[in-house]
């Protein structure tokens, strides 16, 4: 699904990635810890392809592809989504126009018909009630005048109403309430498939206690330190992070 291999990365003058490696089959979900500023967030901004960070070595394929000759749009439409860790605002355009744009524009892409008004209204008002938000919330602006939670259930209706092959969430979990963080990790429950697989980047390990993932990654000074299962985020609940610092020192 996702290979990473030796990857360099800076934001503006700052070196941030620094030799990162990193192996993701179809349908496994791998979850990325680390403290601020380890390189978590830029690592999902490189793979999306936003402005502001240069690649300066290494190789990322995504689905046999060189992803990073890709625009950020074509990666989209290829099948890459990323959840912001903060979901910006998009005023006079509302949900359904925007989440119609993309599925009819990944329809395109696929050489296929796009779904008619009345079906993807359908489908829009089951996603919304999965992720337990009010439908009426299709008619609103993108994310205008929403909560923290809500604009988090916004992006993961999103994910399960496009479908795509990759997911990257990052920090979906932060600012969340127990309650709301149920209905994320439900959500990403009932995306997984053998033929989807999903990354989730976040701090802490609470998340995790409702979304089992395949494995463990410490990402610190730019690359990936340490690997495991799911007991490696209790080791780190339980420890922290300052005994990875002495391991790799």
């Amino acid at each position: 699904m996702l290979s990473i291999r030796d990857l360099y990365a800076n934001a503006g003058d700052t070196e941030i990635l620094k030799g990162l490696n990193l192996e993701i089959g179809p349908g496994e979900v791998h979850a990325i810890m680390g403290t601020n500023g380890s390189g978590k967030s830029t690592l999902s901004h490189v793979l999306a392809g936003r402005t502001g960070y240069e690649v300066t070595g290494g190789e990322v394929r995504f689905l046999n592809q060189d992803l990073l000759s890709l625009a950020t749009e074509d990666r989209a439409r290829e099948g890459l989504f990323l959840a912001f860790q903060y979901p910006v605002e998009i005023p006079g355009v509302s949900n359904m126009e925007f989440l119609k744009a993309a599925v009819d524009a990944l329809a395109a892409h696929r050489g296929e018909e796009p779904p008619d008004a009345v079906s993807f209204m359908k489908r829009a008002r089951e996603v919304s009630a999965m992720v337990d938000l009010d439908p009426n919330f299709l008619k609103r602006g993108v994310n205008e005048g929403f909560s923290g939670g809500e604009k988090k259930r916004n992006e993961l209706m999103q994910m399960l109403l496009l479908e795509p092959k990759l997911a990257i969430m990052d920090e979906t979990d932060s600012g969340l309430d127990i309650d709301a963080l149920k209905v994320v990790a439900d959500g990403v429950n009932a995306f997984r498939r053998e033929d989807r697989s999903v990354v989730l980047i976040t701090h802490y390990q609470r998340l995790l206690n409702h979304i089992e993932p395949d494995f463990v990654h410490v990402l610190a000074g730019g690359r990936i330190v340490k690997s495991g299962d799911k007991s490696l985020a209790l080791e780190l609940e339980d420890k922290g992070y300052s005994w990875i610092d002495e391991e790799v020192a």
